[in-house]
This record gives structure tokens, C-alpha cells and sequence, in this order.
């Protein structure tokens, strides 16, 4: 279903009341979770917001996004998990094991074929046909793929294992997990599983063809092609090493997810420490510490999200490192709590190491995951208008030709010289004949100026010309569009209750995604974030996040993104020092 891109009609902030209904639903719909669990993945007071969208096929979807992730969707009144949900809740659905291999057409848009099932010693799952249930790979319980059962576990032994097992909603990679902060499946030790199961004889023999009859191939699949994410081997790297029976089920890497943001949350907070943050920068708001400095010292390929660890809010995790005397926060103003003091000879900053990657993990790192963002190269361009096209004919050109600042230069220096315009006695000043009166000149100017100096006629000429451009995106063709491109637009707004808002416009024309953008922003300013319809535009969306966030911004399009500032506006209404935002 989300195996091509999707159009968002809406991102709105939930109502109390609808908030109290989906934890209703999600009860009814789930009974195995119990009153805690929906509260954890219900929350009362954080962020929750409602996006409706239409998939490539026309469905109509809405998702329901906590901090940043998309936890459930909603399809026809029935409600389904995401993948970021059952990495945090692996029991809640009847779970089927398959092949890493596999994992790659479903994320295409393919049905899972039953041929593609291992079969553990105590058996399949006990489902009816219709039921919804959960999709993991060999050697991990964490589930990969959501889709509905086509047939009851009786019926699917009874076939022989062959036809049609189930129908896919949503995978691992596809894009539902791409509009989340795009986290790896944690790795959850799977249950007992026989050994010689994964020997080579084993293997159904598809899969050491193409894969046929493990998973249909869907009209939805992508060119056959699926992002390896996160660093992690390719699937057919994966299946040899599953065929070769390498999969280990004690695998050191076998904490929860939680467990292993606490890991990351403590060495980006060490980090941040040791080598960003000195002495004269104190006192430190604890915000500008977790968005300058922490955010910065996160590992490429992972994300930090305060969120998914047990402390929940960072004012939790500094009290716990000031109770191990690292760090002592105050509360200098109300509501806000600075850094006031380090312990930099704190034994866990001094005995804290800086990790770097190996050659090897780099390579697998670079060559899966997503790509990080280049800024396009963009070239003002000038269009020959109609009154324009006598001055240019002689060199070839005509009505509408897009040339650059070079070629129109030369254009004019050959016309003038072609045509013995240049003055003899001053070669600075060109003289004016009845094309160049025509096409440079006003028409108060026609009989009185006779000669113009080349830097005043060059000028002129690009001022007729009508402005266009040219966008060029690294690994791409140019893209050259007419007028002018519009700014990155950042302006402060004034919303109920007095709060301030932060609004940017216009990211899709230097290829930034609003949604991702929001992410980002929603994670390193600790704010609220949504993605409206831009007012007045077409195809385009804004982002809005709560407070003035435009330092964030700044730091984000200009430092990170490098971005020219001479296309982002409104960088001037950042906070000034000492401001409240």
C-alpha cells in the first residue's frame, strides 16, 4: 500500500476528545495490550497528530504520528500497527517467520507467497483467514511487515504450503517508514528455533533462484529496487549468511530499543561534554545543549529520541546525570533550566572514549543508507522576450531561448563589433543603432541618448531579459525553469494564547522534504512541529513549529544544509540574547 509515494491532504494536532477515542479503539482493536500499554502508546499530554493522506492508488489513509513516528493508520475504519509500534509491542499480532531475502519484494509491493514461511518446530500461528498478523525475519522477532492473513493456518497446511499467504499493508522501508525518523528493526532474540532449520538443505529451493513463488510481484513494486537502510548487509548477503547457518540467536546486540537509546542518549551527553561544550559557555540552556551540541555528537546512520528512552524528557535524564554529580542544572528564569556547572574531571567524562567507525562498517554504512543532503546548484538564466529577439536573431537565437549571464555578454560584444558599434575615439562607449534604441533603450531616451558604456548596456540588456533558472541536484539532470526561485521564506507568527510560531515555506524547490524537515526540527527544538498546505501556493506545504525556532533553522539550512544565505529569508528574526522565545 505505501510501496510508492503518498500525497498528505492534512497534518492537524489532535482534540482531547478524539484523543480519549483512539484509545478506545486501539483497546477494542488490541485487547492483548493492556491499560498501560495503550496509555504508553496513547499518551496523554505529548504530541499527537492526525495526517490524512491518499496512497499512490487513491486509499484513503489516516496515520496517527507521536513524536515524529507513525504508530498507527487507519484503513476503512480498521486500524493497524506500524513497524516503529510492534518493535515496542513484538506479541502483539501472530507473528510468521521468512527469509531476509524476502523482506526486499515484499518492501516492493508484494503479496507474501506461503513457499516463503519457515516453519518453526512448535509450528505456525493459529489464525483465521482475514486476521491480521505480523511478518519477522529468521533470527529476529522484531516484525518487519503487517498484512492479512489470505487463508486460516489449517488451510495453509493443507495446500501444502503453496499459494497465496498473505496480503501486504505495510513493510519495513516502505514509504509509512520513511515519513517516520527511519530507525533499524531493534534485534529481539527470536524464540527457540531448531538449528538444522537453518541449515542449507533446508532452504526452500526458490530461494536460491529469483525468488519465485516466496512473494508475488505486485504492480505496486518500485523498478525492483529497495533502499538498504541503516548499515545493514544487503539481502542477499543476509540469505548466504543464513543458508551458511551464521545467524547468531546470541547476538550482543540483543537489547531492547529503549535499552539502546539510553546507550546513545548517555554518549551523545559525554560527547557533548568533552569536546563541544567549554567553561565559557555556561550557564547553558538545556535546550540549546540537546539542539547544538548532543544532536551533533549522534553517530551517522542513528537518530537520538529522547522519547524512545526510559527517561522520556530531558529534564529526567539531567536530573539523573546531576544526581552522579556530572552535571548541576539550575532553573534561572521560570520555566527554564540552564547547565550552570561541569564536573569535566568526572570520571565518566575523563574514561569516555570517542568511537570512531571502522573502515568496514563505514563502507556497508555509506553504500545503504539514505543518502545525506547536497544543496542543488542554482544558476540564474535570462529568456529572450519578443521585443528582445531583433538583438539576438543574428547570433541564432530566438523568442523564449534561455541563455546565462556568459553567453548574453559575449552575444552583445560580438553584435556591437559585427555590427562597428564600438567607438573609435573611446572604447568604453558603444553607439546606439536602431536596434539597440529599440530593444535597450526607453522611449524618452531614443533621441537623446546616443551612446551607453558597456557595464551600463550589459546591465540594461539582462534588466529587459526575462529571469529564469537553472536547478541542478547532484547525480541529476538540470532542471531550468522561468522567472525567479523563490526563497526559503521563515516568518514569526502569532497564534491563540499568545504563542509565537515559527513558519517556513518554499523547502521543496531546493529538494527538502517539509515532512523530514519537521522531524528534524520537532526533535532538536523539543517542540511541536505540523505540515499544513501552504496558503495560497500550489503542491506546496509549509512547516510550522511552536516558539521562535529560526536560530534552529539557521543552524539547520545554512550550517548543515549549505545552504546560501542570499536564498533563505527572514534568518533576521532570531531571538536575540537574553530573549525569551
Amino acid at each position: 500500500m505505501f510501496a510508492k509515494a503518498f500525497r498528505v491532504k492534512s497534518n492537524t494536532a489532535i482534540k482531547g476528545s478524539d484523543r480519549r477515542k483512539l484509545r478506545a479503539d486501539v483497546t477494542a482493536a488490541f485487547p492483548a495490550l493492556g491499560t498501560d500499554q495503550v496509555s504508553e502508546l496513547i499518551p496523554g499530554k505529548e504530541e499527537l497528530n492526525i495526517v490524512k493522506l491518499y496512497a499512490h492508488k487513491g486509499d484513503a489513509v489516516t496515520v496517527y504520528v507521536s513524536g515524529g513516528n507513525p504508530i498507527l493508520f487507519e484503513l476503512e475504519k480498521n486500524l493497524y500497527p506500524t513497524v516503529y509500534t510492534l518493535w515496542s509491542y513484538p506479541d502483539l499480532l501472530p507473528t510468521f517467520t521468512t527469509w531476509p531475502l524476502v523482506l526486499e519484494k515484499l518492501a516492493g509491493g508484494a503479496d507474501l507467497m506461503l513457499p516463503g514461511l519457515v516453519v518453526p518446530p512448535a509450528g505456525l500461528p493459529q489464525v483465521q483467514k482475514g486476521d491480521l498478523c505480523a511478518i519477522s525475519l529468521v533470527g529476529n522477532r522484531a516484525p518487519v511487515a503487517i498484512g492479512v492473513a489470505a487463508m486460516s493456518t489449517d488451510e495453509m497446511l493443507t495446500s501444502g504450503l503453496k499459494g497465496r499467504g498473505f496480503s501486504m499493508l505495510h513493510t519495513y522501508q516502505d514509504h509509512l517508514w520513511r515519513s517516520g525518523d527511519k530507525s533499524c528493526p531493534p534485534s529481539i532474540a527470536p524464540l527457540a528455533l531448531d538449528p538444522a532449520d537453518l541449515n542449507e538443505e533446508k532452504v526452500d529451493p526458490a530461494l536460491q533462484g529469483d525468488m519465485r513463488g516466496l512473494a508475488l510481484e505486485g504492480e505496486e513494486e518500485e523498478n525492483g529496487e529497495v533502499d538498504q537502510a541503516c548499515g545493514e548487509k544487503s539481502l542477499s548477503e543476509a540469505s548466504e549468511d543464513t543458508s551458511a547457518g551464521v545467524l547468531s540467536q546470541d547476538s550482543p546486540d540483543s537489547k531492547t530499543l529503549q535499552e539502546q537509546m539510553d546507550e546513545l542518549l548517555q554518549q551523545c551527553f559525554l560527547h557533548a561534554l568533552k569536546c563541544r561544550v567549554k567553561k565559557a559557555d555556561l550557564p547553558l540552556l538545556t535546550s540549546t545543549f540537546l539542539g547544538s551540541h548532543m544532536f551533533s555528537c549522534c553517530p551517522e546512520g542513528r537518530q537520538l529520541d529522547i522519547k524512545k528512552s526510559s527517561y522520556k524528557k530531558l529534564s529526567k535524564f539531567l536530573q539523573h546525570m546531576q544526581q552522579e554529580q556530572i552535571v548541576q542544572v539550575k532553573e534561572l528564569s521560570r520555566g527554564v533550566e540552564s547547565i550552570v556547572a561541569v564536573d569535566w574531571k568526572h570520571p565518566r567524562i575523563t574514561s569516555f572514549v570517542i568511537l570512531e567507525p571502522s573502515p568496514t562498517s563505514q563502507t556497508v554504512q555509506e553504500g545503504s543508507r539514505e543518502q545525506p543532503y547536497h544543496p542543488p546548484d542554482i544558476k540564474p538564466l535570462y529568456c529572450v522576450p519578443a521585443n528582445m529577439t531583433p538583438l539576438f536573431q543574428e547570433s541564432g537565437h530566438r523568442k523564449g531561448s534561455v541563455l546565462d549571464g556568459s553567453e548574453v555578454r559575449k552575444i552583445i560584444i560580438d553584435y556591437a563589433k559585427k555590427n562597428d558599434l564600438v567607438d573609435a575615439n573611446n572604447k568604453n562607449l558603444v553607439k546606439m543603432d536602431p536596434i539597440l534604441c529599440d530593444c535597450i533603450l526607453e522611449k524618452n531616451e531614443q533621441h537623446t541618448v546616443m551612446k551607453l558604456p558597456w557595464d551600463s548596456l550589459l546591465t540594461r540588456c539582462l534588466e529587459k531579459l526575462q529571469p529564469a533558472y537553472q536547478v541542478t541536484f547532484p547525480g541529476q539532470e538540470p532542471i531550468v525553469k522561468k522567472g525567479k526561485i523563490c526563497p526559503i521564506d521563515i516568518t514569526l507568527a502569532q497564534r491563540a494564547s499568545n504563542k509565537k510560531v515559527t513558519v517556513v515555506r518554499n523547502l521543496e524547490p531546493y529538494g527538502l522534504d517539509p515532512c523530514s524537515v519537521a522531524a528534524i526540527l520537532q526533535q532538536r527544538c523539543q517542540a511541536s512541529t505540523t505540515v499544513t498546505p501552504a496558503p495560497g501556493a500550489k503542491d506546496s506545504l509549509q512547516v510550522q513549529i511552536q516558539g521562535n525556532q529560526v536560530h534552529h533553522l539557521g543552524r539547520l539550512l545554512l550550517e548543515e544544509y549549505q545552504l546560501p544565505r542570499k536564498h533563505i529569508q527572514g534568518l533576521e528574526k532570531a531571538p536575540k540574547p537574553g530573549k525569551k522565545k
